[in-house]
């Protein structure tokens, strides 16, 4: 390892500066999240090497170095993209948010102490890696991608995986979520389908100023944790799921949605029909069968004290015991009108989880988000 110490720089300007990194970074994941929707959108394609390019000129200005050789390839390679040379993949994706986790860590470091460590040797693989892939070799690009993706982050590669059950689980699972909760592997079928399900939420999500970007959030974490356990539910169900469990709750009052003391049992009734109106949009949908029954029963709970049907714990799907953990821990990382609610930061909110799991959630589950939770929250 290698340590790099900056010119004497203002404080002000460290911090402007990963103030802008952050807010490149949420929109590169923003964008990457309608590529993987929408592939061949140039404008798209365009935004992404345009935050990378802006990335690169606000490190050279302050002379960090070390990321530029990483960073201009990277821009290289999206210029390829852009300009129709190359194709988008998933791969491409993991492998841009990844540079950009690096990017992060390093401004970081460097704001709080001063100096940053990195891998040198790991940076000069890595931009070999990126060197390699070029508009003549289009079939070899996954492989590519795959490669310099595992050399940033070696966990991902599923072929030294061992048995993934929740007996075995430590908590060292990959230490990064996909960028977006559409399955990488999927029928075109599927995917339009799926793609139409998040688009149908968009505007839902915007009725509420509590909602918007909770798919997606869920979504994702939910493919991560199924991951982490081997994929026991199907990601495809759980991914249609995920969107569209709560999409009853378009249908109920602005003013019991947004109500800030405790709702009456009437309208606690009414907010638990919500259930049954996100099931019955998937009910003539055959295909979507396994994803309606873990929407119906997201909140049903372990010893049977959940609703609409109060089935116990042998009688409710894998995947709505995952829902359910994850619909919660949404719930309480994010700003809710109910004014008893604090919104917690993400490792007390693992904390509270657990403290109240005990006849409400999962045992299995609980565990494999524990695992993954830790090492999302240690890295």
């Amino acid at each position: 390892m290698q340590m790099f110490k900056h010119e004497d720089l203002d404080e002000d300007i460290l911090t402007d500066l990963l103030e802008e990194i952050n807010e490149l970074y949420e929109a590169t994941e923003q964008t990457l999240i309608e590529l993987e929707l929408k592939p061949e959108d140039n404008e798209l394609q365009r935004a992404l090497f345009r935050s990378i390019h802006t990335i690169k000129g606000d490190l050279g200005l302050v002379n960090f170095s070390p990321l530029i050789p990483l960073l201009q390839y990277a821009e290289d390679l999206l210029d390829y993209l852009r300009k129709g040379q190359i194709k988008y993949t998933s791969n491409m994706s993991d492998l841009v948010l990844l540079i950009m986790d690096k990017v992060k860590v390093f401004v970081q470091s460097c704001i709080q102490t001063g100096q940053a460590e990195y891998d040198k040797q790991m940076f000069e693989r890595l931009v070999e890696a990126i060197k390699r892939i070029s508009p003549e070799n289009g079939v070899d690009h996954e492989q590519l991608l795959a490669n310099a993706v595992l050399i940033l982050d070696p966990s991902l590669d599923l072929g030294s995986e061992q048995d993934n059950t929740a007996e075995t689980l430590t908590p060292n699972g990959p230490s990064s979520i996909a960028t977006t909760g559409i399955p990488k592997t999927i029928t075109a079928e599927e995917r339009e389908d799926l793609v139409f399900f998040r688009e149908l939420m968009k505007p839902i999500e915007k009725r509420s100023m509590y909602w918007e970007g909770r798919g997606d959030r869920i979504a994702k974490l939910a493919g991560y944790v199924n991951k982490i356990a081997g994929s026991p539910i199907n990601e495809v169900q759980l991914a249609v799921a995920c969107y569209m469990h709560d999409f009853g709750m378009a249908f109920m009052p602005v003013a019991v949605l947004h109500k800030q003391e405790k709702l009456e049992e009437v309208e606690f009734n009414l907010m638990r029909s919500h259930v049954y109106k996100s099931a019955r949009l998937l009910e003539n949908l055959n295909q979507w069968n396994e994803a309606r029954k873990i929407v119906m029963q997201h909140h049903e709970r372990i010893d049977g004290s959940g609703y609409p049907l109060g089935v116990k714990e042998d009688d409710i799907c894998e995947g709505a015991k995952l829902l359910a953990i994850l619909d919660t821990f949404d719930a309480i990382t994010h700003a809710r009108a109910y004014e008893a609610h604090l919104r917690m930061p993400k490792k007390k909110a693992v904390i509270e989880i657990n403290r109240i799991a005990k006849g409400q959630f999962s045992s299995k589950w609980m565990q494999v988000f524990n695992s993954g939770m830790a090492s999302l929250l240690t890295n």
